[in-house]
């Protein structure tokens, strides 16, 4: 469980000093929402306590635990950044999971709220997909107040082992969330990664994706809605370190209010990795003349055998679309929100149906 105590600041928490917007990684980053609440420790019940595993899915001992944890962290290369660091030093509560190969699982869910203390709630995870496996997660993280969520998730595929995973994120604008999540695929194996976010005063989701062998499938979508002042960002780094591999990458955005979101997405392509298929996009919808969107697609290619491709772009509602919609008798603000609800809908129709249930941006795209 948490420890009973924790560091004053989160420089001493993490050990280290907080990441400055000097630095290239953090220059979008406003760490204020984070740094105006001092560490608490988590004084809540075990977060894990009413937890139901579907059948095939067993737990790792603390031991095993020990030994695979960080793992995946390291061969990604995000087990020195600042955020990592700050999960593993606040004692977080762990969870490592196996899934036996060819086994039909039921959906796992799992729900972590940090209520509303201002206290600090972290949680690492670890999955282990053996050869064939396949499982379902559909994972939620939340904040009612003000509070902060660290959040590390890694997780191996083994060759031909299938993985469909939906984080939904829903904050509060005094509340912070810092999320990694490390994949390694195998050969063979599909990843489907879906993540929505909303709510949070600050929110940092950094999804590092490697094909380890390259030859597996890898889809990411990615939706980020901020408001009033809220900073969503989100950095990706997909790797394919041999050949044969594919990506289909989307990531949304709508930034409303004085909102702020940021989007840095990496995929690299080593010599290795000929015959490449890997395809991103970035689209931002601008709802306020005071909101801002950075948003920067990185396309790394040292092979010379690929099919490769990335774009991004910035629009509004669509002037045509309101007045046809108009037309037809629908008001203004429903018409504007119908079309919202069309614009979330390519990401949010991809999380698995036990987060759907969830009913993620129900307040942004329902409420007038």
């Amino acid at each position: 469980m948490v420890a009973t105590t924790l560091a004053h600041t989160w420089e001493d928490l993490a050990g280290g000093p907080v990441p400055s917007r000097r630095m290239e990684d953090w220059r979008f980053t406003d760490l204020a929402v984070l740094t105006a609440i001092e560490p608490r420790p988590w004084s809540g019940g075990d977060p894990l306590a009413s937890l139901q595993l579907p059948a095939g899915v067993s737990r790792l001992t603390d031991a095993e635990l020990d030994v695979v944890a960080g793992q995946t962290l390291a061969h990604t290369g995000c087990d020195g950044h600042w955020p990592v660091r700050l999960n593993a030093h606040a004692s977080p509560v762990r969870l490592g999971l196996r899934v036996a190969a060819h086994t039909a699982s039921q959906p796992l869910a799992l729900q972590f709220d940090a209520g509303d203390q201002g206290e600090l709630l972290a949680v690492h995870l670890v999955l282990q997909l053996e050869p064939g496996a396949s499982l379902q997660v559909a994972q939620r993280v939340s904040s009612t107040g003000v509070g902060v969520v660290s959040l590390v998730c890694e997780a191996t595929l083994a060759a031909d082992a299938r993985l469909d995973w939906g984080l939904v994120a829903q904050g509060q604008t005094d509340a912070a969330l810092l999320g990694h999540l490390a994949v390694v695929q195998a050969p063979g194996s599909a990843l489907n990664l879906t993540a929505v976010s909303a709510g949070w005063g600050l929110s940092r989701l950094e999804p590092r994706v490697f094909q380890a062998a390259g030859a597996a499938h890898t889809r990411l979508r990615g939706l980020q809605w901020v408001d009033d002042h809220q900073l969503a960002d989100t950095h990706s780094l997909v790797r394919f370190e041999g050949p044969d591999g594919q990506l289909d990458q989307l990531h949304k955005t709508v930034a409303a209010g004085a909102g702020r979101s940021v989007f840095n997405g990496a995929v690299q392509v080593p010599q290795a990795a000929q015959r490449t298929d890997a395809a991103q996009l970035s689209r931002s919808l601008l709802l306020s003349d005071r909101a801002r969107v950075d948003t920067k697609p990185e396309l790394e290619i040292v092979a010379d055998d690929v099919k490769c491709a990335h774009g991004a772009t910035l629009s509004r509602l669509q002037q045509e679309e309101l007045f046809y919609l108009q037309s037809r008798g629908i008001a203004a603000d429903q018409a504007a929100r119908l079309l919202l609800a069309g614009y979330c809908q390519d990401v949010l129709r991809e999380l698995p149906a036990a987060a759907a249930g969830w009913q993620p941006l129900a307040k942004q795209l329902l409420e007038p």
